[in-house]
């Protein structure tokens, strides 16, 4: 009994139920180790305050480089009579740059050439685009083979293309006359007449474009939600009133994009006339026929070496191009307002 009462006494007390075994006591940071962690604080706050400014900054370090800096050095050598042999010589003339060019009958002529190739060029290219968009958007065996083949062209390089259609469209020697000779037309001069020259460049630039807006229209397609489709399809409305009546409405967002987007590279064509001329100059043909803007400023600037004329150019091209905008947004807003 002694010996019990004596072993019960020097046992260890039991731990509660549900209770923690006793730690040891909490270390104090040192206060270096505070400073060092305050560090570590800041630093990590600076990191998630500027990273995202450091990760978009190479594309405002490229624009502010290769974007801005020419187009305000641009505009300011409008201003000037400058030389490409001596550009830093500077001699101040204020507008005069402005009125000899839209004094010149060059201008222009250059002028109504983009606009009627961008016409001849943008309106056949939209409308087949919309009709290739269309037969796409139904299951087709290969659909995927089709629409990588819809962006070939548009991979293609400007010159090898130009090169290509530069044969197809030769006088003497050209498939187009040849194909034409079978159907009892006469040959046709297409790089030295007016309106077969202005064809023939609107080609090259339907051939390269026409895939690019098609797949823009189809995945605009695929977008519209097939229960309008199905409703119309049990009103009995055929395929072509489904056309007109739910795609094209659904569609007119897009349309006027590629409207948009087709003048404004319409108003910039350059590779495709410059490379379609026999003489491979600038001028656009013997008689200037098929002269764009882009040419007209090329000749200015590299040709004839008149950088400030050239400059005024590429600034009332600039211009042009935010009427464009402005009249894309006026357009928008309204679409908008009665959708």
């Amino acid at each position: 009994m002694t010996r019990m009462a004596t072993r019960h006494d020097t046992a260890a007390p039991p731990a509660k139920e549900g209770g923690a075994a006793p730690g040891r006591p909490p270390v104090v940071p040192t206060e270096a180790e505070q400073r060092h962690r305050a560090r570590l604080s800041r630093r990590w706050q600076r990191d998630k305050r500027w990273s995202p400014y450091a990760f978009v900054s190479p594309f405002f370090l490229l624009f502010l480089a290769f974007g801005l800096f020419p187009l305000i050095y641009t505009g300011w050598a409008s201003l000037h009579q400058v030389e490409l042999t001596a550009p830093t010589d500077m001699t101040w003339v204020g507008m005069r740059n402005y009125t000899r060019i839209f004094d010149d009958d060059f201008f222009w002529n250059a002028a109504k050439n983009t606009l009627t190739i961008g016409i001849i060029s943008t309106v056949p290219q939209l409308l087949m685009a919309m009709g290739l968009a269309h037969i796409l958007n139904y299951k087709l065996r290969a659909s995927t083979f089709y629409r990588v083949a819809m962006l070939a062209p548009y991979a293609t390089s400007i010159a090898a293309a130009s090169l290509v259609f530069v044969l197809l469209f030769g006088r003497d020697y050209g498939m187009i006359n040849w194909a034409l000779h079978f159907a009892g037309i006469d040959a046709i001069d297409w790089q030295n007449d007016k309106w077969p020259s202005q064809i023939a460049v609107s080609s090259i630039v339907i051939w390269r474009w026409t895939g690019y807006n098609a797949l823009i229209y189809l995945a605009a397609m695929q977008a519209i939600p097939q229960d309008l489709y199905e409703s119309a399809a049990l009103d009995g409305a055929s395929r072509w009133k489904q056309f007109l009546h739910v795609t094209l409405p659904s569609l007119r967002p897009t349309i006027l994009f590629t409207v948009v987007v087709s003048t404004i590279g319409a108003s910039q064509v350059f590779g495709e006339p410059l490379l379609f001329d026999a003489n491979k100059g600038a001028s656009g043909g013997a008689e200037h026929q098929f002269q764009t803007l882009g040419l007209y400023l090329y000749e200015q600037g590299w040709v004839n070496q008149h950088l400030g004329r050239a400059s005024a150019i590429a600034w009332t091209m600039f211009l042009i191009l935010i009427l464009i905008g402005i009249v894309n947004y006026v357009i928008s807003r309204r679409l908008r307002a009665s959708s």
